[in-house]
């Protein structure tokens, strides 16, 4: 009887601890005619600061979903952590674009377009978890903005017109900063070269590497005027003006480093940390991957990714 009871009683935890991956899932907005849904991955033992990741899945503004299995498994690190995860949907800004037809110069238009519609939806998924953030069980005030390529471009993206009050950036609410922005392999699309803040940006944690050809690490420029600028050349920015951020810049890495949260975790809880602590720091690492080989990623460029 007390055998039975007690295997009983491991299938029931069993079963609550599966019950426990299985995501919340909400209509966030309606964009489009197409309903935008987000997953909510609740933790079994939330942090103390109840602080939330909202995580922006990648895929070159092509393919991707909120719930693949790459952004499962950075949702489910992250919930392990303590944080309230929540992997959201956004338009593919460039699905059914033939860029055989429309050339490598003229990706600038089709791509510009993806980044805007994609940050309209980070910010209005943002909006959304303000609103609920009660039912949710988080600290408003402690939202981490974290993606992986496109997602990392997307969220960057969001806080660079968040600064600079522009209309892509018009769903947050007027108080709300990030506690921090974590990009891997993303970078700020403008229209002057270099990104300017007209107010500071919030603190960052950028995981890029060095010899990242599709996000590049240094910059990408689109037409005469426009570019998208990668880690290094943001950073610049950053250290000029003193804003704070941390670089782990991945030498002889390319785009794989996308795919690096579930493997980084402890950096990106110790960022978080950080800040959430009020401290100010910064901080540049070249960092060697001996444990992960290289891929298919590690050389591959925009030419290779996006005409065939």
């Amino acid at each position: 009887m007390r055998k039975g009871l007690i295997g009983w009683l491991w299938m029931v935890a069993g079963c609550l601890a599966a019950v426990a991956q299985v995501p919340e899932t909400y209509v966030y907005a309606l964009r489009d005619t197409h309903e935008l849904r987000l997953d909510v991955y609740r933790p079994s033992t939330p942090r103390a600061d109840r602080a939330c990741a909202i995580y922006v899945f990648g895929g070159g503004f092509v393919v991707g979903q909120r719930n693949d299995s790459a952004s499962v498994a950075a949702c489910r690190r992250l919930a392990e952590k303590g944080f309230t995860a929540i992997s959201i949907d956004y338009r593919l800004g460039i699905k059914g674009v033939d860029f055989d037809t429309v050339g490598l110069l003229h990706l600038s238009t089709p791509f510009r377009r993806a980044i805007e519609m994609a940050t309209e939806d980070v910010c209005e998924a943002v909006s959304y978890v303000c609103r609920h953030a009660q039912h949710l069980g988080i600290d408003r005030t402690k939202i981490v903005l974290t993606g992986s390529s496109a997602g990392a471009i997307a969220v960057l993206q969001a806080d660079y017109c968040r600064a600079n009050g522009m209309k892509q950036a018009a769903a947050l609410p007027a108080d709300f900063v990030p506690m921090a922005v974590i990009p891997y392999a993303g970078g700020v699309y403008c229209r002057n070269w270099r990104p300017k803040y007209k107010t500071p940006p919030a603190p960052t944690c950028f995981f890029h590497g060095t010899t990242d050809r599709i996000v590049n690490y240094k910059h990408f420029r689109a037409n005469l005027k426009e570019r998208l600028n990668g880690a290094n050349t943001v950073v610049k920015v950053f250290k000029k003006n003193k804003y704070p951020y941390w670089i782990l810049r991945f030498t002889d890495r390319g785009h794989e480093v996308a795919g690096y949260l579930p493997y980084t975790i402890e950096e990106f809880c110790c960022y978080v940390d950080q800040v959430s602590a009020g401290r100010i720091t910064y901080y540049d690492a070249s960092c060697e991957d001996k444990a992960r080989g290289t891929t298919i990623w590690t050389k591959m460029g925009l030419v290779k990714l996006y005409l065939h």
